[in-house]
């Protein structure tokens, strides 16, 4: 059984991801924005309704788990400096770890969910702790041009991380959801533009539009959903499309999105933190879901995230690879078209 104080710390930074109200900036106009109770919501009404009871039964499952060797093993870590470097302007993509990814398209870089911090909490000193480091750090990451956060929780936004990031490329242009812009500029980016689901940002030939996602918000225990979630479609003036789905459960969204933007020719799809099911559901696909988005929007490729890095939730942490190669292989899919890469592996396709 782990320790009692552990015990604690996790229903504390449970408590600061599931609970709480306040008074941030409503944004009225959003229809994903219910003016009433001063929170977004999906307006297809998907909520993730879990309460104080119910994150002291999952504290209580998670510290009488069975040992995870990957905690303490971690997994195989490549050095992506290491690769040659990539020839031609054609795709490819560093899973750097978790939610991060490094897209690259045409000598154009797309950077995802930056999470560099060695703990996703907002405590130093306690919380989930990488078990195994980011392939690049914030001071090594090459050139990005535009990056995108999918949402408020300490595992996606980083702000020690991205404090380090601006201080070596503080030129990056941000797009995130409404009510992420004031977080991203207080680390130190001024180039920050703050979308809602359907608007778009467009410049220098590269149009980044917010994508709707099951998921919910939140950093303190007093700002429950003040801010939105989403995940990201990404075009190129060629007509390629990099799809980013964020941080999200299974949803009617991902076949609306295929109907509005055609298909994908890359994906970045979470297959991972998704025991016990009736808590997760609501917010993290598994990886047999990630295959049904997959299918969804019908996608040339794909790359599994959101895995293999913190240990968020009760299934083995070598479980979700496992699981995507069997749920692609019931569906007939290529296991070439979707991938789990290791930490720091870039593919270049």
């Amino acid at each position: 059984m782990k320790s009692t104080s552990m015990a604690v710390m996790f229903v504390l930074l449970a408590a600061v991801t599931v609970t709480g109200c306040s008074s941030m900036k409503p944004y009225s106009e959003s229809p994903q924005f219910d003016v009433a109770d001063g929170v977004f919501q999906h307006p297809k009404g998907y909520r993730h309704d879990k309460g104080f009871l119910d994150v002291l039964g999952l504290a209580r499952a998670f510290f009488t788990r069975e040992d995870d060797p990957a905690e303490t093993d971690g997994f195989p870590l490549l050095d992506p400096a290491a690769l040659a470097t990539p020839t031609g302007d054609g795709p490819h993509v560093t899973w750097v770890g978790h939610a991060t990814v490094l897209f690259t398209y045409r000598g154009v870089s797309v950077l995802t969910d930056p999470i560099f911090s060695e703990r996703a909490s907002p405590f130093g000193f306690s919380g989930p702790k990488r078990v195994v480091p980011a392939a690049y750090t914030a001071e090594t990451l090459p050139h990005v041009d535009v990056a995108v956060i999918s949402h408020a929780h300490y595992d996606h936004l980083d702000m020690p991380g991205l404090r380090r990031l601006a201080a070596r490329q503080p030129h990056i242009r941000f797009v995130v959801p409404l009510g992420l812009a004031s977080y991203v500029r207080r680390a130190g980016f001024e180039d920050v533009v703050e979308i809602d689901w359907w608007q778009s940002d467009s410049r220098d030939d590269v149009t980044i539009t917010a994508t709707p996602a099951r998921h919910w918000s939140s950093r303190s225990p007093f700002d429950r959903n003040r801010t939105l979630w989403s995940g990201f479609m990404v075009r190129f003036a060629d007509g390629f499309q990099f799809y980013f789905a964020g941080d999200t459960g299974y949803s009617a969204d991902f076949v609306e999105i295929r109907e509005r933007f055609g298909v994908p020719n890359f994906a970045a799809i979470p297959i991972g933190a998704y025991d016990p099911r009736d808590f997760m559901r609501g917010s993290h696909c598994n990886p047999e879901e990630a295959v049904q988005i997959f299918k969804d929007i019908d996608a040339g490729h794909a790359v599994a995230i959101h895995w293999g890095t913190f240990k968020l939730t009760l299934e083995p942490m070598a479980e979700p690879p496992q699981r995507l190669a069997a749920a692609l292989a019931a569906a007939g899919i290529a296991p070439s078209r979707f991938r789990a890469l290791q930490h720091g592996e870039r593919w270049d396709f």
